[in-house]
């Protein structure tokens, strides 16, 4: 029969050496040593299978016992080593050292220019307008005098949306412009109405250098009594000398819109060659920034609106195209590709 072993000089001795332990490399070696799988506790507790039935038992209990003290000590040692470590550190800390830079965050370059146009333009009395990004047809298309069968459809090309089995309801899709949001208001007030609809639009079309399925638009509508195309020549020409500076001039020509008529593009000179002509403008010494016109007599009556009574214009840019031309970008993809060495220019 195997001789009882003699736990309370095997808990003494251990709590001696832990309380001896001044680092994280002496507590490692006394849990190894003492709380380890091949530990002294563990030969110990093998030990106890060739005692008697009634010694085992006494012994087996005073056994986990010790493993109770022994685990409670080796954590409290633990706790007292750590805040004595960390009270050496926050001493041994040269305050005068330099601190190392903190890097702030930015804005994204496309919601910097989104806040820039919607300041220029709230500070014309224009208010911001926002709806939904998945639309109806009607809202998309047929209230802005685009039927089903009119070929401007041709040009814009869409997401449509699937409803879930069962459901009715008109055909869903993600919006290609932001002019529903015009007709949501101008269906909700009556005249006058000044607002912009800045927002994502959506266009199923393969990506490049210009294109890209997801955008940012920003749309600007006006109704009232006695507007003309003096008053949508004059804000216009006034946006572009606020956003890309003052000595900026202004183009105007002839352009179709199915929901404006007449239509028109707003086009400034190149800032690059000063209008006289250079790879960056086509060597026409004019760059295009936006579509617009006055609204058409057909989408007003749609909302309610007496077109003999109230007149309005509008006009819609590509947000991307604002910061590509200011900046002289090539490529539209850098927008949303992540890439800090580009985002952090702006």
């Amino acid at each position: 029969m195997s001789q009882a072993p003699n736990l309370e000089e095997l808990q003494r001795q251990a709590l001696a050496e832990l309380a001896q332990a001044g680092d994280a490399a002496a507590l490692e070696t006394w849990r190894v040593r003492y709380l380890g799988k091949k530990s002294v506790l563990i030969q110990t507790l093998r030990a106890l299978g060739g005692l008697p039935p009634d010694e085992r038992r006494a012994a087996g209990a005073r056994a986990n016992q010790l493993k109770v003290a022994l685990e409670s000590g080796f954590a409290e040692r633990k706790r007292v080593v750590e805040t004595l470590a960390l009270a050496a550190g926050k001493e041994a800390l040269d305050i005068s050292l330099p601190g190392g830079p903190v890097l702030l965050g930015r804005l994204h370059p496309i919601t910097a220019v989104v806040r820039e146009i919607c300041g220029i333009f709230m500070r014309m009395g224009f208010e911001i307008a926002e709806g939904p990004d998945v639309e109806t047809d009607y809202y998309n298309f047929e209230a802005l005098n685009i039927p089903a069968d009119h070929p401007a459809r041709d040009s814009f090309s869409t997401f449509w949306v699937e409803r879930q089995a069962g459901s009715a309801g008109p055909p869903l899709l993600l919006r290609t412009h932001t002019s529903p949001v015009q007709i949501r208001v101008m269906e909700k007030r009556q005249p006058p109405v000044r607002v912009i609809a800045p927002g994502r639009v959506y266009r199923y079309e393969a990506t490049d250098a210009t294109h890209e399925s997801m955008f940012y638009q920003i749309e600007g509508l006006a109704v009232d009594r006695g507007i003309t195309m003096a008053d949508l020549k004059g804000t216009l020409a006034q946006f572009a000398r606020l956003f890309f500076g003052p000595e900026r001039k202004t183009r105007f020509r002839c352009d179709y819109f199915p929901f404006v008529e007449p239509g028109m593009e707003c086009a400034i000179d190149c800032f690059a060659c000063g209008g006289k002509g250079c790879r960056m403008c086509g060597n026409s010494g004019w760059l295009e920034i936006l579509g617009a016109g006055m609204v058409h007599p057909e989408v007003l009556r749609r909302v309610g609106i007496d077109p003999d009574v109230y007149t309005g214009f509008a006009f819609g840019m590509g947000v991307e195209r604002m910061p590509i031309l200011k900046y002289g970008i090539d490529d539209i993809r850098l927008f949303y590709s992540n890439d800090l060495r580009f985002l952090r220019q702006f």
